[in-house]
């Protein structure tokens, strides 16, 4: 595929981010996932219709942390034409503070704060998920750095550590604070990937705070997304892993928001995807293994909603060269015929804990 011409920047990002979020019209976000939010991978979604807003992968915090060169790249070099928030995750409140304003150098129209990774490699370290833990910990952190951004500044989160009983107190706390924007994922820490999402508690939190609530978690269609939005009123939609398997969704859901016909992509136009995210993600130095390996993760999700019996994800996983990846993608995808691309119930190990539950 050819590369789509760039986008106009935005001469004032910030504006555009708020008149977004603050608008009649919810709002679709890509969400921020590490190791896949790269200024490659939005490239790949923006010329299939791309969302409204884009979140960077996170920018780690700590006590030696400088600014993630290449997560900078897509601050820097985003040709979208749509505003960008910077995330990032730490629990560190001076060093969060100092970051936020080197941040705010940068062409962002916005800060994020991850209060919601379920890693536990991340909330060991009583950050993200992990402070969900410590109530009076993120009304610190919250204070300190709304009273130092002038920028938008929002924060990214899930219902509570261990159930959704810590829920409501933890909105209080998020009350306090003059946010312009929650996202909220509809799980537990705890819960990860695995468990069904509570759009309840959703609702409830659109209903009650004092600011706009996008809505996440398992939102694997356009026709869904529209559904739990009449049901919960929230601002918008921040998808994740069901724009990876359907990068057309954010263009569908506009078709759904204008009343027209959804227009599904081809098994073809599935392929082309596939050879897209190869051709862009591709790594010079690489091998064609390692690449496809690199892949997979990608694949792990696209081909949920390729074939019922998990054939196509079960060869994919044994590829290891170029000719062999391309043979089974063609070999499933080489039709005309129109795909929803919606999950089908494959059987899961319990190591595809990213791959969860997608309904």
């Amino acid at each position: 595929m050819l590369p789509s011409p760039p986008e106009p920047r935005i001469q004032n990002p910030a504006d555009v981010y708020r008149s977004a979020i603050g608008g009649h019209r919810p709002v679709s976000a890509l969400a921020p996932m590490q190791a896949v939010s790269s200024l490659e991978y939005w490239q790949v979604m923006h010329r299939r219709g791309g969302p409204d807003l884009y979140f960077t992968e996170y920018f780690r915090v700590h006590s030696t942390s400088r600014l993630d060169r290449f997560i900078l790249r897509s601050i820097d070099e985003n040709e979208t034409g749509k505003p960008v928030i910077a995330q990032m995750i730490g629990n560190d409140i001076p060093c969060l503070v100092a970051t936020a304003k080197e941040l705010a150098h940068h062409p962002i129209a916005g800060i994020d704060l991850n209060l919601g990774c379920p890693a536990p490699i991340v909330y060991k370290k009583c950050a993200g998920g992990g402070l969900l833990r410590e109530p009076e910990r993120i009304d610190a952190i919250l204070g300190a750095l709304r009273q130092a951004i002038d920028l938008p500044f929002s924060v990214k989160t899930r219902l509570g550590f261990d159930t959704a009983d810590e829920f409501p107190e933890l909105m209080k706390v998020f009350a306090r604070h003059d946010l312009d924007l929650l996202t909220l994922h509809g799980r537990t820490v705890k819960q990860m990937y695995r468990s069904a999402v509570d759009y309840r508690s959703i609702r409830m939190a659109a209903a009650n705070l004092p600011f706009p609530v996008l809505m996440n978690g398992n939102i694997h269609s356009a026709k869904h997304a529209m559904t739990i939005q009449k049901d919960i009123q929230g601002a918008g939609w921040m998808i994740g892993r069901g724009a990876i398997r359907n990068p057309w969704i954010f263009d569908q859901i506009r078709q759904e928001q204008s009343g027209e016909a959804i227009v599904y992509p081809t098994g073809q136009d599935v392929l082309a995807y596939i050879q897209d995210l190869y051709d862009t993600l591709r790594y010079k130095t690489v091998s064609d293994e390692a690449h496809i390996t690199r892949l997979k993760k990608y694949l792990n999700f696209i081909g949920l909603g390729i074939d019922p019996q998990g054939h196509f994800l079960h060869a994919i996983r044994q590829s290891r060269s170029e000719q062999h990846f391309f043979d089974t993608c063609r070999g499933f995808l080489n039709h005309s015929d129109p795909m929803t691309l919606e999950p089908m119930d494959i059987p899961m190990k319990p190591r595809d804990v990213l791959a969860g539950v997608h309904r």
